[in-house]
């Protein structure tokens, strides 16, 4: 009988993240560590506390942020239950709870993707960007899959001979992660996500990777069904809390 591949554990999983979808800098300052994100979203920006924090560590924290031109906000992870405690009394709000799943590379590689439903490329092509920008995905996270090191690759995904959905992979550890998947709108329902997913998962296998994991935010009611159909597990979350931009 086959012994169960062991998944990694959220805090393992979080470390894949930042290192396959880098921040453009990282510093230290105090109890903090400080993500420069140059305009690329919430998961590059965002603070985290490296040992527990009390309200005289916020301040620093917060002008940190803002001498980079970010908004203060902060990643909440599992077990930082009184950060974010002191955060929601300060007046921050919660923002994209977020699920981390995972599961061995070789129970997603068992089946394989449509023919010609799609195609591992790097550097990406001109039909990956115009597909990224029709999802919000333009220069600035372009940029943050230019500075991952590691292997990494784009996939195009193809429904009715047209393209139809376009992601990135990246690897660290022997653990491969999926991000910025996007599906065209008109091509959505056709099978592009779970035929990208595959793609990717015999991709990160040619690679060595054993593990195959993606983070979705928790109101994604398409992806996180489609996600668990498919065996991948649950293995944490978190979600960020982040000031209220004033005007004025």
């Amino acid at each position: 009988m086959t012994r169960a591949l062991p998944l990694p554990d959220s805090k393992k999983l979080y470390e894949v993240c930042e290192a396959t979808w880098p921040p453009a800098s990282i510093t230290r300052h105090g109890a903090w560590t400080i993500r420069e994100g140059q305009g690329a979203g919430q998961r590059v920006s965002a603070a985290t506390e490296d040992w527990p924090t009390t309200e005289a560590d916020l301040p620093c924290a917060e002008a940190a942020m803002r001498a980079l031109g970010q908004n203060p906000i902060f990643m909440i992870r599992e077990g930082e239950d009184a950060l974010d405690a002191m955060l929601a009394a300060h007046g921050y709000e919660i923002v994209d709870p977020v699920n981390i799943y995972a599961i061995p590379v070789a129970e997603l590689t068992g089946e394989k993707a449509e023919p010609v439903s799609g195609f591992a490329v790097w550097p990406p092509l001109t039909i990956m960007k115009e597909l990224w920008a029709e999802g919000g995905i333009r220069h600035a996270r372009l940029g943050v899959m230019e500075r991952a090191e590691g292997p990494k690759t784009g996939l195009l995904g193809r429904s009715n001979d047209k393209p139809s959905g376009v992601a990135y992979v990246g690897i660290h550890d022997g653990i491969a992660m999926l991000h910025a998947l996007e599906v065209s709108p008109k091509l959505r329902r056709t099978g592009t996500a779970r035929n990208l997913l595959r793609i990717a998962a015999h991709w990160a296998a040619d690679q060595g990777a054993t593990v195959f994991s993606l983070i979705v935010t928790q109101g994604n009611h398409a992806a996180n069904p489609l996600y668990a159909s498919l065996g991948m597990r649950l293995q944490g979350h978190y979600h960020y809390r982040r000031k209220p931009l004033t005007h004025g």
